[in-house]
């Protein structure tokens, strides 16, 4: 019988990582929630709907509501990237630039009930990994495994870091740190769907354990 699988947990926790390896083992379907808020957001600054001034919500929502926002599976890689009106945004929406501006285009109410029903649909088939915020507590309170990740606040700017630099970004070692600590705030105090565990959720912390390991863990509850 096939099951949804909920990860959550703070960002840079390798949730997407870990997620798209589970998925592959099992033959589910991933879905990268993160991505969604990320394309959304790459849509606000590119219409200049983000500025410091706050989100411009009515004329984002007018423009997402427009949009066609898709996963397209690349069997080069095993996973499926993100479109945006038939572009794929994926390495766009990696950047620090839409790191720091994707809580706050998350946190709108709006993009949030928006994004929900479109995950709710994506999963209606079953057989899927989902990853995010509020999966096990908003999006599937009735998901058959919940996962909540985290990490020590270090190893998540250190990887986070680690894989800028690996993409040729520029970001200083103290401005991840600060995007990661700024990010964990809006998350935990919004108040739509703040990130939060839910009471039957599984907590795995990843400080001191590798992807694997982690997949390993995650395959086992499935099992069970």
């Amino acid at each position: 019988m096939d099951i949804i699988i909920a990860i959550d947990g703070y960002s840079s926790t390798g949730k997407s990582t870990t997620a798209k390896a589970v998925a592959k083992a099992l033959g589910y379907v991933y879905i990268d929630t993160g991505a969604m808020y990320r394309a959304v957001t790459y849509l606000a600054l590119e219409k200049g709907y983000a500025s410091t001034s706050g989100i411009e919500v009515k004329p984002l929502m007018k423009a997402l509501r427009q949009s066609e926002i898709k996963f397209v599976y690349n069997a080069d890689l095993g996973f499926s990237e993100i479109y945006l009106n038939g572009k794929n945004i994926e390495n766009e929406i990696r950047g620090i630039e839409i790191a720091n501006w994707v809580s706050e285009v998350a946190k709108q109410p709006e993009v949030r009930t928006y994004l929900v029903n479109l995950q709710r649909k994506l999963g209606e088939q079953k057989g899927i990994v989902m990853d995010g915020r509020d999966i096990g507590t908003t999006v599937f309170p009735e998901a058959e495994l919940k996962i909540f990740m985290t990490a020590s606040e270090q190893v998540r700017a250190e990887r986070r870091y680690k894989e800028l630099q690996n993409k040729g970004d520029n970001s200083s070692f103290e401005e991840v740190l600060a995007n990661i600590q700024h990010r964990d705030h809006i998350d935990t105090t919004r108040k739509e769907s703040p990130l939060k565990k839910a009471e039957d959720a599984i907590v795995i912390d990843n400080t001191h354990l590798t992807i694997e390991e982690q997949v390993e863990k995650i395959l086992a509850l499935v099992k069970r």
